[in-house]
């Protein structure tokens, strides 16, 4: 079977969580907004969101189809396809804990998005710069070092290396793409906080040196962050 992942072809944004795991397990999958040919492009994925016959549409991009099924929404997509792909623990609490550590992410993907976009997705940064600078004072003094202390206890308290269990899981994927991308849009306030966090930096370097992730990273595949994506470079928000 070979899935099918629908996300904007120009930003890693949300759909980097479910690329990860793929590459991961190196499943067989088709990122359909970045094919060239007939059955690829954005179209199809516009299609399906604003399909009128389609009772259960997906809100969004991200959105996977698994044959029939087709699941929006990063971590539900994960929660999916963890177990699937090896990556979701051994047991049911297991996949329960790692779909926990998942939305933990997520809320914390929110708040980097929220500090260059804190009114609203509709106006641009520069028309909300005064109000996108208070936000990311809070971010890097309080809320960054508390997400990141956070997954550093559940590391020490699972022996160091992984947040589940002892195999590799999607967390820690979608916990490397969280410190990944505070490094590109944080990189002064990130070098701080980790040095509180040393089990978290561990696992971000752990996770790159995996050989799929590795040759996943290196590979055109990945596309560089950016300034239209969730985790943007703006000097002045890093304080």
């Amino acid at each position: 079977m070979t899935y099918e992942l629908h996300y904007w072809p120009m930003i890693q944004g949300r759909g980097e969580f479910v690329r990860l795991a793929l590459e991961e397990a190196g499943a067989d999958y088709v990122d359909v907004a970045r094919e060239d040919d007939d059955a690829g492009g954005i179209g199809p994925m516009l299609d399906r969101l604003s399909d009128p016959a389609n009772g259960r549409p997906p809100f969004a991009p991200p959105f996977l189809r698994d044959g029939d099924l087709v699941i929006g929404q990063s971590a539900a997509i994960l929660l999916h396809l963890g177990p699937r792909l090896g990556l979701a623990g051994t047991s049911e609490a297991d996949r329960i804990w790692t779909h926990q550590l998942q939305l933990t992410i997520a809320d914390a993907v929110d708040e980097v998005h929220d500090t260059h976009h804190p009114l609203g997705v509709d106006l641009y940064y520069a028309d909300q710069k005064p109000e996108a600078l208070r936000r990311a004072l809070g971010f890097r003094q309080t809320r960054m070092p508390k997400f990141l202390e956070y997954f550093e206890r559940v590391l020490v308290a699972n022996g160091g290396e992984r947040l589940v269990g002892a195999d590799r899981t999607y967390a820690d994927l979608s916990l490397f793409q969280l410190v990944d991308g505070l490094h590109y849009a944080f990189p002064r306030a990130t070098a701080a906080a980790l040095q509180a966090a040393p089990h978290v930096e561990r696992l971000h370097d752990a996770v790159a040196r995996r050989p799929r992730i590795a040759a996943y990273l290196a590979s055109a595949r990945r596309v560089p962050f950016n300034e239209d994506g969730i985790f943007r470079r703006y000097p002045e928000l890093d304080g």
